[in-house]
């Protein structure tokens, strides 16, 4: 189950954050997989903890050898098992702590393989609403606070709740009053606990929200830069940030305030416990019914305390700040997945503006099979519709132009059918891969990614061969290029590695295309960063990438309407038209003025 997050404005429709008992259950289903490391790490502390506390009683002995005026040859035992306490409580230590950060990493890793695995499969339409900014601080800021407590507060929390537990064990092995003398000090620190984890789960969750909120409004700054210029906002935009900014700060200082406070009750309980033992330690020695040995060993024992107490409270201060962190990436991760409805079944549909479209509008046949849109609508808010009853059916092999005005819903209906986006009603019934993928979507923002060209071709196909990269490559009209590089195929390109400009980076993600193989293929305006002297060519690659398989395609130039099979004609979310390019040609209807628009001068091409 999951909340949603509250936004830092009306604008916003940020992430959900899951609830305390999903985020519980989602850790525990994360370490279940490890529960033997876990148990044997466990394990090794608790042994290191217990031979640790063979400290006290050893010193306490000291102490009664002294007292008692004893040879000095008799300190010699128990400073010998000191020396050996100390060695083996080390090396049972080390181990025991590098079992849990390697359980602590291993579950991180994890829930961020999940978390990216669910954030790229989100839809389109509800990353726009939640913001950049949103997911970007979850990715950076939460995965970080979550990391840093695997890191080093899950080792030390976990050393140090043992260490109370058989301390307090063993103040009761030494007489049971020293531990009902220590635990006065626990009303005032649960007390505190309390007091600290009602506060700052709620204010690390906001400081949360405000930092997300502070990341999108820099973004959009920065990211509209231009924009902003142009039109003189840099006031307005300024003093959005700031605003931001300063709700950011206040958060912040609101919590170092807590954690002030959270320290000063600390020190009040330590002081009641320890003054409680030393007093029952002088009444039980005065009595003769303990030794000083004894007395001295409990009121170390105490002492012992202040590290691992503090410790695990302190650590609820990261605590609180990771989990309110992995509640938000839980939140993501719970987000529901489409699910694939069973054949000839209709599906509810959700109204127009639903915070969360129906699931389940994609619907798989067999390989070769038609693609069938039916009765699609897709609003991206209340009052917002892109699409209304969309029917569009495409033939096995056949290649659909898209046109229409800027605006018409021509990429939202290609995202729908390539599954990318989930329609507000409707279903999709789209080819089912067999053994590759069963829709691949070509966009105009084409990612380079870092890594040798061939690399790059294999994200589509891991197991293809050089011969196959070179026959996509081929196919696309880019093998020319691609082994004119310094190194050939085995060239770095993307980030820091050699630039390819948009016309091949475009025919880079055509190859990838030809070797991902799918029964259809949708290309939203894939040719349009080209620019006029690279539209040819991407276009000829296009054509042949397309070659042989169902193709539905966003045409940002009509010469590759002219080159599909049919045209069918978006017009504020309507298909108003629909033909083969000469028929619409000539019926004097919406295809034939944009025809006209587009072509003025230019001589139009033979289909």
């Amino acid at each position: 189950m999951t909340t949603p997050s509250h936004p830092a404005d009306d604008s916003a429709e940020l992430l959900p954050v899951a609830t305390p008992a999903r985020t519980r259950a989602a850790l525990r289903a994360l370490i279940r997989p490890d529960r033997g490391l876990a148990l044997t790490g466990i394990g090794v502390l608790v042994a290191a903890t217990a031979v640790g506390l063979l400290v006290q009683p050893l010193l306490g002995r000291i102490v009664d050898i002294v007292a008692d005026g004893r040879p000095a040859g008799d300190l010699t035992l128990p400073v010998v098992l000191l020396v050996a306490v100390a060695a083996v409580q080390g090396v049972t230590t080390t181990i025991g702590l590098t079992r849990v950060a390697r359980l602590g990493e291993t579950v991180l890793a994890r829930l961020r393989e999940q978390f990216v695995e669910r954030a790229l499969d989100l839809p389109a339409d509800r990353l726009e609403r939640a913001g950049a900014g949103d997911l970007t601080a979850r990715v950076t800021g939460d995965v970080a606070r979550v990391a840093e407590a695997v890191r080093s507060a899950l080792p030390e929390m976990a050393r140090s709740v043992l260490a109370i537990l058989l301390t307090l064990g063993a103040l009761a092995l030494l007489d049971v009053r020293f531990l009902l003398a220590a635990l006065l000090a626990v009303p005032v620190q649960l007390l505190t606990a309390r007091w600290y984890v009602t506060r700052a789960l709620t204010l690390y969750a906001d400081q949360r929200v405000a930092n997300g909120a502070q990341q999108q409004q820099l973004l959009e700054t920065i990211g509209g830069a231009v924009t902003v210029r142009g039109h003189r906002l840099e006031r307005q935009h300024t003093e959005r940030g700031a605003g931001r900014s300063r709700r950011a700060v206040e958060l912040t200082m609101r919590s170092v305030d807590l954690v002030l406070g959270f320290y000063g009750r600390l020190h009040i309980a330590e002081y009641i416990g320890l003054a409680a033992v030393l007093i029952a330690g002088f009444w039980l020695v005065r009595d003769g019914a303990v030794s000083i040995g004894t007395a001295t060993a409990a009121a170390l024992y105490f002492h012992s305390l202040f590290g691992p107490v503090n410790a695990a409270l302190v650590l609820l201060d990261d605590a609180q700040s990771a989990a309110a962190g992995l509640a938000r990436l839980v939140g993501v991760t719970d987000l529901a997945r489409p699910t694939e409805p069973v054949a000839g079944k209709a599906e509810p549909a959700e109204p127009a503006g639903a915070a969360e479209p129906a699931p389940v509008p994609h619907q798989r046949t067999a390989p070769g099979a038609a693609v069938a849109v039916d009765a699609v609508s897709h609003a991206y808010g209340p009052g917002r519709p892109v699409l209304h009853e969309v029917s569009l059916t495409l033939r096995p092999g056949e290649h659909v132009a898209l046109v229409g005005t800027s605006g018409a819903g021509k990429s939202t209906l290609a995202r729908i059918v390539a599954g990318v986006q989930q329609p507000t009603a409707g279903t999709v019934t789209a080819p089912a891969g067999a053994g590759e993928p069963s829709v691949v979507l070509v966009t105009q923002e084409v990612h380079v990614f870092t890594g040798s060209l061939a690399e790059d071709l294999r994200l589509a196909r891991p197991d293809a061969t050089d011969a196959e990269l070179r026959g996509a490559l081929s196919t696309v009209h880019a093998l020319g290029w691609a082994e004119a590089l310094p190194d050939g195929l085995d060239t770095v390109v993307g980030e820091g590695g050699h630039r390819l400009d948009p016309a091949r980076a475009q025919q880079l993600a055509l190859a990838r295309l030809v070797l991902a193989g799918p029964a259809l293929a949708v290309l939203d305006e894939a040719t349009a960063e080209a620019g006029s002297a690279g539209a040819r060519v991407l276009e000829r690659s296009a054509e042949a990438a397309l070659s042989g398989r169902t193709a539905l395609i966003v045409a940002h130039r009509l010469t590759q309407a002219v080159a599909a099979d049919r045209v069918v004609v978006l017009e504020a979310g309507r298909v108003v038209e629909s033909g083969p390019h000469e028929e619409l040609r000539d019926a004097d209807g919406p295809y034939a003025a944009l025809w006209r628009a587009w072509s003025g001068s230019r001589t139009a091409p033979h289909p």
